[in-house]
């Protein structure tokens, strides 16, 4: 064990970090794409951009939110808060839920006026880059709800929860989780600058 322990802490950036760092430079390239097959279509084929609709808006405060209190969760696990720390995943799971439930009444808002996936190019793209965020965040709910699980079973007594904390592997795996957040945070906020801007310009 103690020569686990060594190994560990001779890491300069631990793999997980690498890894991570490398899944996020995959999804950035990925949505880079689609934008930049947005852009040549409306372009080429003078196609005039969607109006996103309200809802939209409202999810990014939901999403800012959900970084917010997941931040919470990160400084009350440093501070060794277990009420905190609980508090704070839970908040970030509903709000996560509240996230799903409000993207699929506002693909519902576009297709009440009439824009479903096959409308115009405009539209399908507007769909797909979307949908692909929706999956995303969709991907990053179990992890989520196992930080929640394991503190609600692990941390009962003062001993369980004094071993919770001092273990470094979930502190690792807390920081791998905020940071792909926050990106999935920071990439709706682009993807909706992204198709506003289009749609001001046009």
């Amino acid at each position: 064990m103690s020569i686990l322990m060594e190994k560990e802490r001779n890491f300069l950036i631990h793999p997980s970090y690498i890894l991570m760092f490398l899944l996020l430079a995959g999804i950035t390239s990925l949505f880079l794409g689609f934008s930049g097959a947005y852009l040549y279509n409306r372009i080429q084929q003078e196609i005039p951009p969607i109006e996103l609709p309200s809802l939209f808006y409202f999810n990014t405060l939901i999403l800012i939110a959900s970084s917010i209190v997941l931040k919470w969760a990160k400084q009350a696990y440093l501070n060794d808060n277990t009420r905190n720390y609980k508090i704070a995943l839970l908040v970030t799971l509903v709000l996560t839920i509240c996230f799903l439930i409000s993207q699929i009444f506002a693909w519902q808002q576009l297709q009440a006026s009439d824009i479903f996936v096959n409308y115009n190019n405009m539209a399908s793209y507007m769909y797909l880059i979307s949908g692909l965020h929706f999956a995303h965040v969709v991907a990053g709910i179990p992890f989520l709800v196992i930080f929640v699980v394991n503190a609600v079973r692990k941390m009962k007594s003062p001993v369980s929860v004094l071993i919770y904390f001092s273990d470094l592997k979930k502190k690792r795996r807390l920081d791998l989780f905020n940071i792909y957040w926050h990106f999935l945070d920071g990439l709706w906020i682009y993807l909706v600058l992204f198709f506003l801007i289009n749609y001001l310009i046009q």
